[in-house]
């Protein structure tokens, strides 16, 4: 089925810059479909990917472009620890093993499981949100080098949580011979702190908590981005919705 929507803006926006801030797909998606006829405005096809689209008036995708959208698949898990989230070594158990119809909360529909690769990291001894795609589109917007998309972390510590601690977590450390961005990092709770992080270096608040005399002792991902971990059941999976995509896109 074809997608149209009327333009509600003040003033004329390019199509490809009102279609990632509607959340439907990318600037560059949107332009691939301009450039194979499928956009329309008003029922005239767009041809120029610089076209505008003036208060008022109506674009539709054709439903070939919804397909392509609707043929990219995105798993959200809630990765037990002990799971790794890509190339495991011998005896390791990867994450894609556990999408399977069983596992799957709600409509599991078929997808090629190995087909799928990890969005970010989750090391094995981590646990909670994880995404899995093959959407390319959707993981540059979290993991490329100029995403904006936040993770957000729930971590039980052991050490003293002191105020120098918090403020050297959320400003003052360094890794690999580079500044980390300013974290959000909160005590919410006797041994217990929350992060919110702009970037995924490897076991990164593992080491951010090495470094100011802390010890990790669980480490739980609850949200990247607008995707929340919700209550999905720990092990268990659920497919990514269009929404949550375009809320990503739009977030990026």
């Amino acid at each position: 089925m074809a997608w149209t929507k009327t333009f509600a803006g003040d003033a004329p926006e390019r199509v490809n810059k009102w279609l990632a801030q509607a959340g439907v797909c990318s600037r560059r998606e949107a332009e691939a479909f301009i450039a194979d006829g499928l956009v329309f405005i008003d029922g005239d096809r767009v041809e120029d990917p610089g076209r505008k689209i003036a208060p008022g008036q109506t674009l539709t995708l054709e439903a070939a472009a919804q397909d392509t959208l609707a043929a990219r698949t995105t798993a959200v898990l809630n990765k037990p620890a002990g799971i790794v989230s890509a190339q495991p070594e011998r005896g390791q158990t990867p994450a894609v093993r556990l999408l399977t119809k069983a596992n799957a909360l709600g409509d599991a529909t078929a997808l090629n499981a190995q087909a799928l690769a990890p969005v970010g990291r989750l090391d094995q001894d981590s646990r909670g949100l994880l995404l899995l795609s093959d959407d390319g589109v959707l993981a540059k917007a979290i993991i490329g080098p100029q995403a904006k998309i936040d993770k957000e972390y729930l971590v039980r510590v052991e050490g003293a949580i002191t105020r120098r601690a918090l403020g050297l977590l959320r400003e003052g450390l360094t890794l690999d011979g580079r500044t980390l961005k300013r974290a959000e990092v909160d005590e919410i709770g006797p041994q217990r702190l929350r992060f919110v992080l702009r970037e995924g270096r490897n076991r990164q608040i593992r080491r951010m908590c090495k470094a100011v005399d802390l010890r990790v002792v669980d480490l739980l991902r609850v949200r990247i981005g607008p995707v929340r971990l919700g209550d999905l059941p720990e092990g268990r999976w659920r497919p990514l919705t269009e929404k949550e995509r375009g809320a990503i896109l739009a977030a990026a």
